[in-house]
């Protein structure tokens, strides 16, 4: 006799895109109009917005191309499952994902130098196209904070290509900041792209509950942006083999990191990368 899954079993098979409620035929898809949620087809236009989102059908912050509902729904699924009492506030699973740090590279240097309202028109204005491309790339993203931007791409929004996803979404963030028209970038930005096995879900309960990744493989992307000049992604061997990525003529830098040494594949956007101070 078959057994129930458990709450992590149903959380792998929802985020790796392999749940079969992902398979269902949504009977909202016959509410108009578009557009709509790319899981459930809730639509978040009128009419049928005007009364889907009183239930929570709206648009997800994190990536409003699906609902924050279908992500409230697998929680609640996976919350009716037996969990011992000290799990009841983490929903998720370990899942092989590609994430996307990238921040402003001399970000202290020019909050220093700026008016302080000019500083934070640029950072708004780095925030908003950097939602942009993320949200385009079907990226979830994870947070932004100070002078940075974390991106996660998971198989449910991607398929398995989420590496190849993750580096063409750097590669689109450097071009959209001004990296690539031979000029000097509008921010100057640097990134790192990373591919591994990590906790991705809900922690916390209530108002402070927050959906994120965790582990050791987030560390390791964080590391690479924060070594990445401006105009520069690092990409690290697991990015560059899941994406199939031809590497023959790209440079090789070993990145320093406690406890993991490894080396990280250059991509630079516009030419060379320019002497820019970390943040």
């Amino acid at each position: 006799m078959a057994t129930e899954p458990n709450p992590q079993e149903e959380w792998a098979a929802f985020l790796s895109g392999t749940h079969p409620h992902l398979r269902d035929k949504s009977p909202l898809r016959f509410i108009p109009s578009s557009p709509r949620c790319r899981l459930c087809s809730a639509p978040f236009g009128r009419p049928g917005a005007f009364v889907l989102r009183r239930y929570g059908y709206t648009p997800w912050e994190k990536n409003p191309k699906i609902c924050g509902r279908c992500f409230k729904g697998i929680e609640t699924v996976a919350k009716m499952c037996p969990i011992a009492k000290e799990d009841r506030e983490v929903n998720g699973a370990e899942v092989e994902l590609s994430m996307l740090f990238a921040d402003v590279r001399g970000s202290s240097k020019l909050a220093r130098e700026m008016p302080t309202w000019d500083f934070t028109r640029l950072m708004n204005r780095f925030y908003t196209v950097s939602k942009h491309v993320l949200v385009e790339a079907d990226a979830i993203i994870e947070k932004f904070v100070g002078d940075e931007v974390v991106a996660l791409f998971l198989p449910l929004m991607t398929g398995p290509g989420h590496a190849r996803r993750a580096v063409e979404a750097a590669e689109a963030l450097l071009d959209a900041t001004g990296h690539a028209d031979g000029e000097r970038p509008w921010v100057p930005l640097g990134a790192g792209v990373h591919t591994g096995v990590a906790f991705v879900g809900v922690v916390g309960t209530g108002g402070s509950s927050d959906f994120t990744a965790l582990g050791d493989p987030v560390n390791i992307a964080s590391h690479l942006a924060s070594q990445a000049a401006a105009g520069e992604i690092l990409v690290s061997d697991a990015t560059a083999a899941a994406a199939a990525m031809p590497h023959d003529d790209l440079e090789r830098r070993h990145v320093s990191l406690k406890g993991h040494p490894l080396d990280a594949l250059v991509l630079r956007v516009g030419g060379p990368a320019r002497d820019e101070s970390a943040g």
